[in-house]
């Protein structure tokens, strides 16, 4: 009868598995462990860092500006000639733009000789009554009738066209001055024409005399307006814009150019929580990120934005919320190359 042996190689192989599961186990705590550690080493640095590291101060950037001034006359009239370009830098005074008014210019011619005309027949006053002066007299009148007849058709015309919406009131009215105007002068035409053929008398010397001064005065009103022919820079600047083109018509007080002057400032928008270090007069340090240069400004300018530039508050309590304010500051000294626009920072 056969008998069953067992093989001699088996307990090397149960203890060989036992070692295996050993080394695996012991593998698999090593790796937990490190892992543990790993994450207790990360949690300790942010929380580290969360207590260490401090919020720095709120960024505060504004611009650099300047003001701007529009170049106008009274004088309408064709563009003739522009002396100065875009970015042209010039001198207060400086030839900046020439127009020219042929309209201005005709007014100019009648106005003198209604001066020659009144100081003739005050010379004919002061010798006498003459024909020659009765006629002269009555000369003026008839100019002042046909100014009158022309005066009232302009007037009539223009009322045409402010009912029709054609024209401005103001259109209107400056017709119906001008028309009042000749209606005026051809009364005192008349008037000089009845004391010419009623002789000369010391009344009539000094009405003369009158209306040598009224036309003198016409002559100064329309030399004041031809001053403005030619337009001149008002102060040191730079030229930002030219907006009509030679030969194009220009009205009156239409602006011409503009003219930045030679006056940079910088501005900011502030939370009012953080003025408790900027007042009037105090002087603040900036940065130009564009030429890279820290200077100092004095502050000349706080006002408050109003509410539209509020800064609403994020919490239903504990919280409020801060008006915004705007701070203007000129620099202490010139910068070179500032131009308006370009960024500035507060440094706090």
């Amino acid at each position: 009868m056969a008998t069953l042996q067992t093989p001699q190689n088996q307990p090397d192989i149960n203890l060989k598995a036992t070692t295996d599961k050993d080394a695996v186990s012991a593998k698999d705590r090593t790796l937990i462990l490190t892992i543990v550690i790993v994450l207790l080493v990360i949690a300790g640095l942010a929380i580290f860092g969360f207590l260490a590291i401090k919020q720095g101060p709120d960024t505060v950037q504004g611009q650099a500006d300047a003001t701007e001034v529009r170049i106008s006359g009274k004088l309408p009239g064709r563009v003739a000639e522009i002396y100065v370009e875009e970015g042209t830098h010039v001198k207060a005074g400086d030839t900046l733009v020439r127009i020219h008014s042929s309209l201005i210019d005709a007014r100019l011619a009648q106005a003198q000789a209604m001066e020659d005309a009144a100081a003739a027949t005050n010379a004919r006053v002061d010798a006498g009554t003459r024909s020659q002066i009765i006629n002269s007299a009555m000369e003026i009148w008839k100019q002042a009738q046909a100014a009158t007849g022309i005066a009232k058709k302009t007037y009539q015309r223009m009322q045409n066209l402010y009912e029709k919406g054609v024209v401005s009131e103001q259109k209107r009215d400056e017709a119906k001055a001008a028309y009042d105007a000749a209606t005026a002068g051809e009364a005192a035409a008349k008037s000089q024409y009845d004391l010419a053929k009623a002789g000369a008398q010391r009344e009539d010397k000094l009405a003369s005399q009158a209306m040598v001064n009224v036309a003198k005065g016409s002559v100064k009103e329309v030399q004041a307006i031809l001053e403005d022919q030619y337009l001149v820079a008002p102060c040191d600047g730079e030229i930002t814009d030219v907006y009509p083109n030679v030969s194009e018509l220009v009205a009156t007080g239409a602006p011409i150019m503009s003219l930045q002057k030679d006056d940079h400032w910088v501005v900011f928008n502030i939370r009012e929580t953080l003025l408790k270090d900027i007042q009037l007069g105090k002087t603040i340090k900036v940065y130009v990120p564009a030429l890279d240069i820290h200077t100092e400004a004095k502050v000349f300018y706080i006002r408050d934005l109003g509410t539209y530039a509020n800064w609403q508050a994020t919490k239903s309590t504990g919280d409020f919320d801060a008006r915004t304010f705007q701070v203007k500051a000129r620099p202490v000294k010139k910068i070179d190359n500032l131009r308006p626009g370009m960024s500035v920072i507060l440094e706090q």
